[in-house]
């Protein structure tokens, strides 16, 4: 490994909302990482900023050739360049897609437990959410094949939203039933969006397929960002891939519509450096992140025997099981930081069918890491005695 993730860079009074805490607090919650960059997209940032002037921008045929030969190289997807679309973000894209494909009132169908903002983006637009609850048994979250089909059936249903890989459980869906869900979506005339900003960051070993790929482009929009992978999400710098012509032409208007389609003044060379010279910290960062989530999963097997982390492929992100303890996962998230200052995000978050988990972020320093876990092992060793106060 040629780059380093141990050094810990102190984020405290950078305006970063991660670490706008208490002196006495960890943050293992947000989803961003504790590490520097790629030095080749520092070095981007820096060019550009050296110029000192900061107008109005453009996007270049680079950025589209670089999402292209990124996905062709690492993952088989030959992409054309007229359905390359520059976005701000995933999340203002996808807000947007909800205004656009659905009306006030008509219904976007979700897979709880899935990514907060995607309940927000539908609530905050006026429309309906449709919930699919994926099927938690044998420690590992499946579809129901059967409730999914009768949700996409809903008359109200307009757009699924899809997350793949799948955060916060970390499933990588199988080929195979990303061409399943491709082809009920199809059948119900639901407009598909497959949000893929975590496909960079998978398992050694685990292989990520685009829902594109698997099920066709017909029906589907796929949204990808370097800004996971790479740990830029504050240059909002994101692409929307739409390979049928005529859905391509509502959505983009609709990213015009909504001023969510110029790129900021870093957000373009950002992106392109990433993806053309990023390749071997992002695999760098892979190993070290997956070495921490089986520590931290070990430590928890050996030493939590009332928690349980569930066997993830792909995100930097540990969703933990704490049934055994509690059903109510927000009150102990804000237990453990009250008593020990660990801050982490609670299951209710991200749907009401995982009350009793947690997430936590272990994209930093192995240091960090293992206070994180010290300060688990306090909170949960104190529990008991919170539940009869």
């Amino acid at each position: 490994m040629t780059h380093d993730f141990d050094t810990i860079i102190d984020r405290r009074h950078t305006n970063a909302v991660k670490w706008d805490i208490a002196e006495t607090e960890l943050p293992m919650w947000v989803a961003d990482m504790d590490f520097a960059t790629a030095p080749a997209i520092t070095q981007a940032v820096l060019a550009k900023a050296a110029a000192g002037v900061f107008g109005y921008g453009i996007v270049p045929d680079e950025f589209g050739q670089a999402i292209a030969r990124w996905w062709a190289d690492r993952y088989h997807w030959t992409i054309e360049q007229p359905w390359i679309q520059f976005c701000d973000g995933i999340v203002p894209a996808i807000s947007s897609l909800v205004r656009t494909l659905a009306e006030p009132g008509e219904g976007v169908v979700v897979q709880s437990p899935v990514y907060n903002c995607f309940y927000s983006s539908i609530r905050n637009s006026g429309r309906v959410v449709l919930t699919n609850d994926l099927a938690y048994a044998g420690g590992r979250f499946h579809i129901d094949w059967a409730g999914l089909d009768a949700t996409l059936g809903d008359p109200r249903a307009k757009l699924f939203l899809l997350c793949n890989p799948q955060n916060p459980t970390g499933q990588i869906w199988s080929r195979t039933d990303l061409a399943r869900l491709g082809e009920l979506a199809a059948t119900h005339h639901v407009v598909l969006v497959s949000d893929e900003i975590h496909c960079d960051i998978t398992r050694p070993g685990s292989a990520y397929t685009p829902f594109a790929l698997a099920a066709g482009g017909a029906n589907s929009i796929t949204l990808v960002s370097p800004t996971k992978s790479f740990n830029i999400p504050g240059l909002q710098t994101a692409a929307m891939i739409v390979p049928d012509a005529d859905l391509r032409v509502r959505a983009v208007a609709g990213l015009n519509r909504d001023e969510v389609a110029e790129p900021g003044a870093f957000a373009v060379e950002a992106a392109i450096a990433a993806y053309t010279h990023g390749g071997d910290w992002l695999d760098d960062m892979r190993a070290y992140v997956w070495a921490n989530q089986d520590y931290f999963a070990d430590f928890v097997a050996e030493h939590l025997p009332a928690l349980s982390v569930i066997p993830g492929q792909a995100t930097y992100l540990a969703w933990v099981d704490c049934t055994g303890l509690t059903d109510d996962g927000t009150r102990f998230a804000d237990f453990l930081r009250a008593q020990t200052g660990l801050i982490v995000n609670p299951g209710q978050m991200y749907g009401e069918n995982t009350k009793g988990f947690i997430r936590v972020n272990l994209a930093c320093p192995r240091a960090l890491v293992e206070d994180g876990l010290t300060r688990l092992a306090a909170g949960v060793a104190a529990w008991p005695t919170a539940l009869k106060s």
